[in-house]
């Protein structure tokens, strides 16, 4: 058994999404920041329209803002 819990939720997509868009999770916290006061389904919609994310990656990061909020 590991001694490391594993990452569990939004944040178990963070080094998919890093590596396929090739930007840090800061950076599109930046870019949901950015883009208003929407809400969850506007801020998916907003990856995927104008940064081309896609619907799972989206909407973990969205989930993740949001939770931070």
């Amino acid at each position: 058994m590991s001694a490391e819990t594993p990452v569990k939720g939004p944040a178990s997509y963070f080094p998919s999404i890093e590596k396929t868009y090739g930007q840090p999770i800061a950076h599109w916290m930046d870019v949901l920041q950015k883009a208003g006061p929407l809400k969850h389904m506007e801020l998916v919609g907003h990856l995927k329209a104008e940064h081309g994310l896609g619907h799972g990656h989206a909407n973990a990061l969205v989930a993740w803002f949001l939770s931070k909020k």
